[in-house]
């Protein structure tokens, strides 16, 4: 039996069954050969993994919906490139699970804001954005200062990291807890805005 055009759209599993088969192989050709290519699987130059402040930091980030309105990709189109700074690697996210790259951009992107601020200065952009930038439309998120930072399970994130290639050691494990003592998710989240893109500065 030869199979047609009119064959295949007339019958809606046949057509299911090909668009699976075509969607699978299509992935496997673009998707497959990524991972033995160590651009995309070694880190860049400089780069470290998270420190506790900015591990917790980044779970206040992913838990308040930052991600939502904020990419962290800078295309590499001359208008993205002059305006935040050098395009996006893969190399730099190899210690991101997951990687918050994102699309939407109601606010601007994030991969290169990594010390361009002063932590002052997002204190007072967390607590009420119009008082700097007052075409915003940012919520302000005035309980980050006043909510301690959450310590209790920082261990076992960091050991779960550990198991899909995030070189933690023992000794920065057992010392995650002493490190988050006295901060407020406010502290955390700074600290983790602050080093966004920061190895690959460091690298040019």
């Amino acid at each position: 039996m030869k199979l047609t055009h009119d064959m295949i759209e007339r019958n809606q599993a046949l057509l299911i069954v090909l668009v699976i088969l075509l969607v699978s192989i299509g992935g496997l050709v673009e998707i497959v050969p990524l991972s033995f290519q160590r651009s995309v699987t070694e880190p860049v130059a400089g780069l470290k993994p998270y420190t506790p402040t900015q591990l917790t930091g980044r779970d206040v980030y992913i838990r308040e919906g930052c991600y939502n309105c904020h990419s962290q990709m800078v295309r590499p189109f001359r208008a993205e490139v002059e305006r935040y700074g050098h395009y996006s690697v893969a190399g730099e996210f190899v210690y991101d699970h997951p990687f918050q790259w994102g699309s939407k951009r109601t606010g601007p992107d994030l991969a290169r804001v990594g010390g361009r601020y002063s932590d002052e200065w997002h204190r007072i952009h967390m607590n009420n954005p119009r008082d700097l930038v007052p075409e915003s439309n940012m919520p302000a998120y005035p309980w980050l200062a006043k909510s301690p930072a959450d310590a209790a399970d920082i261990e076992t994130k960091m050991r779960a990291l550990r198991l899909v290639g995030v070189p933690y050691t023992d000794e920065q494990i057992g010392k995650a807890k002493e490190e988050l003592k006295g901060k407020s998710e406010l502290d955390a989240l700074i600290a983790y805005l602050q080093v966004l893109g920061t190895a690959l500065k460091k690298a040019n």
